[in-house]
């Protein structure tokens, strides 16, 4: 039998935790598999997305830059990628079609926002900090768990203005009102690569957060980032990015291989492990 092919493509990607995460589950299930990072330029999407559609490569998964600029390569989007107009997992349809599917809203949702909103009244509101690539799937995730009012702070206005086009519910606010507004909201998420282990530091002020508010960060390495290591200092409740990876990553690994695969401690011990290398 042919041993699969599956890759996470993005620029940066050595960062990426995936193909261990997914090497762990394809070793658990005895499935011959390889799962590779493959940095790529904006003019080679064409190209690796044709190597899925030829059969060369059985899946992708899609990160930052690339969520929406795979989208004109694809025959179809399913599910959340339409709601969202924003990719992070790739396949061959039964049907022969390439298709487009995002497991991010389901990763965030499975991580944080059940547990979050489940002694929550309907007025929480939520703030997210970024309108590129994984925005969309946190904006679309907060309306499904039924908070309301959700608002978007970009550092680009444009961009901010371009997400309330696709998610008119949605308010803006300016980065520079932020400081003084982020006491009226109960959830605070990270939607940008700030903080990114070598990269820029998120250095939104957040100085104005109560112990009653919980920030979210979607990085996930390092697992603390400075932010998180000064909020938590304040007493304040903090998530890393690491359970929307797995969760994200288990939605995939089923879209694939059709195996629901566990999340076990030692899958999280070793992902853990891996980040402080």
């Amino acid at each position: 039998m042919k041993k699969k092919v599956f890759k996470i493509i993005g620029n940066p990607i050595s960062h990426s935790l995936s193909p261990t995460l997914h090497s762990y589950w394809f070793a658990k299930y005895k499935i011959s598999a390889d799962y590779k990072q493959h940095e790529i330029k904006e003019s080679e999407i064409e190209v690796i997305l044709n190597d899925v559609r030829d059969g060369k490569i059985d899946g992708l998964n899609v990160t930052l830059p690339f969520k929406q600029k795979v989208i004109p390569y694809l025959d179809i989007l399913i599910n959340d990628a339409k709601s969202t107009n924003s990719v992070n997992t790739i396949f061959m349809s039964k049907e022969g079609k390439l298709t487009g599917d995002n497991t991010d809203v389901y990763g965030m949702q499975a991580a944080y926002l059940k547990d979050i909103t489940l002694n929550s009244n309907r007025s929480t509101k939520a703030i997210v900090i970024g309108a590129g690539g994984v925005a969309p799937s946190i904006i679309f995730a907060l309306k499904k768990t039924d908070i309301k009012k959700v608002c978007i702070a970009n550092r680009t206005h444009e961009k901010a203005i371009f997400m309330k086009k696709k998610f008119p519910f949605i308010d803006i606010l300016s980065l520079n009102e932020v400081p003084q507004k982020i006491s009226e909201f109960d959830i605070i998420i990270n939607a940008t690569s700030l903080g990114l282990k070598n990269g820029e530091q998120f250095n939104v002020n957040l100085d104005g957060l109560t112990d009653k508010s919980i920030f979210i960060d979607t990085i996930y390495n390092p697992l603390e980032t400075k932010i998180i290591k000064h909020l938590k200092s304040k007493n304040i409740k903090t998530f890393n990015g690491l359970d929307m990876l797995i969760y994200q990553g288990q939605k995939s690994f089923y879209i694939w291989n059709k195996i629901n695969p566990e999340i076990d401690d030692e899958l999280i011990q070793l992902l853990e492990n891996r980040i402080k290398c």
